[in-house]
C-alpha cells in the first residue's frame, strides 16, 4: 500500500492489482483494514480509528482510492460522486486499436449478480443503467493501445463491459474477452487520477497514482505516449 495524499479529512492510495477495496467472501484483509491500522499506529490512535469508503475499484484493478478519514468528508464527498463533481480519469492497455481515435460510449448495462458481470446494451432494456464514458487513444506499442478514459458515470464493470462491447477488451480482462490472463492476475486498467473540491478546505485536489512496477507493458506503453500526451504522472498535487 502506497499512501498518495493524506490530511485531517482524508487519505487516497494506490491500489495493486491483487488488493480489495472492501472485505468479501475471500476473508483476505482489505485495504479498509490496512489503512485503519497504518492511521492508528502512525497517530497513536487509541480505539478505533474512522475511516468511510466512498468508492470502489474491481480487485483486478490499480490505482487510486480515496477514503474519508471524518464522518463531514464523507458526507460530502459521497454526494460528490454521486453528482458527478469528481473527475476520475483511467488507463487502459487494450489489444484491438478502436475505430475512432477518441470518442464517447453510450450503453446501457444490465448485471447478472450470479455472474458478476454487466452487459451492454445499445437499447434501453429492462433493469438497465445507463453508462457513459469518453476515451481517447494516447498511445502504443507494436502490439497494444494505450486508452486515456473519462467516466461520466459510475457503473458496475463499467470501463471493462463497455470497451469489450467496442471490440477492444482489456488485456488480461478474461471475464469481457481477453484470451489470456496477466502474470498478476489482475487487468490493465489503472485508475489514474481524480480530481475534485475539497470537501471541507474547498481547495482544487488533483491525486495521481503511478501506475504498476511489476508490468513492464505499462513502462512501454507510457513512453509511447510521451510525445503524443505528454505524462502527467505525479503523487499528488
Amino acid at each position: 500500500m502506497t499512501v498518495l495524499y493524506e490530511d485531517n479529512h482524508l487519505i487516497a492510495v494506490n491500489k495493486s492489482s491483487s488488493e480489495i477495496v472492501q472485505g468479501d467472501k475471500t476473508g483476505d484483509e482489505p485495504l479498509s483494514e490496512t489503512i485503519k491500522k497504518y492511521i492508528k499506529e502512525k497517530y497513536n490512535k487509541p480505539g478505533d480509528v474512522y475511516l468511510g469508503v466512498t468508492h470502489r475499484l474491481d480487485r483486478p484493478v490499480s490505482g487510486v482510492v480515496l477514503f474519508a478519514r471524518t464522518s463531514k468528508a464523507l458526507t460530502r464527498l459521497n454526494e460528490m460522486f454521486k453528482t458527478q463533481q469528481v473527475k476520475k480519469t483511467y488507463w487502459a492497455i487494450v489489444k484491438n486499436k478502436p475505430a475512432n481515435p477518441e470518442g464517447r460510449l453510450e450503453h446501457y448495462l444490465v448485471r447478472n449478480e450470479k455472474q458478476n458481470k454487466s452487459y451492454a446494451h445499445d437499447k434501453i432494456v429492462p433493469n438497465a443503467k445507463k453508462a457513459a464514458l469518453k476515451y481517447k487513444l494516447i498511445g502504443q506499442s507494436d502490439t497494444f493501445f494505450l486508452l486515456e478514459i473519462e467516466l461520466e458515470t459510475g457503473r458496475h464493470h463499467q470501463i471493462r463491459c463497455q470497451l469489450a462491447k467496442m471490440g477492444c477488451p482489456i488485456k488480461g480482462d478474461l471475464k469481457y474477452g481477453f484470451p489470456r490472463s496477466n502474470p498478476n492476475g489482475g487487468i490493465s486498467l489503472h485508475a489514474l487520477s481524480v480530481e475534485f473540491i475539497h470537501p471541507v478546505s474547498k481547495e482544487l485536489i488533483r491525486i495521481t497514482a503511478p501506475v504498476p512496477e511489476d508490468e513492464k507493458l505499462w513502462e512501454v506503453m507510457t513512453e509511447s505516449m510521451l510525445p503524443l500526451h505528454g505524462s502527467p504522472i505525479q503523487s499528488k498535487a
